[in-house]
């Protein structure tokens, strides 16, 4: 690290910070997507079934125990009728 340049020596220091807000996005996507579907009167085995994804997935997903691909939020944001931005909006 000590030829490298002092922008890519930053940047590396700087990654250590989002590793925790990782988790935090993690748990506050999932909040976001309960609450999704609670206001729209679905039970996670609803939603599981209609989005295709497993009911523990989704139940990881929701606890913000794990991080998901942008194709189950995006198959989840569409069968909560909402976009796939809205899942985002507010969390950053």
């Amino acid at each position: 690290m000590a030829n490298m340049p002092l922008s890519m020596n930053h940047s590396l220091n700087s990654f250590v910070a989002p590793m925790r807000a990782k988790e935090e996005i993690a748990s506050q996507l999932g909040h976001k997507i309960r609450t999704l579907r609670v206001e729209r009167n679905m039970t996670m085995e609803e939603l599981a079934l209609e989005s295709g994804i497993d009911y523990s997935q989704l139940s990881r997903i929701e606890r913000g125990k794990i991080n998901t691909s942008v194709y189950q939020i995006y198959m989840i944001a569409r069968v909560l009728n909402v976009s796939a931005n809205s899942v985002f909006k507010d969390l950053f």
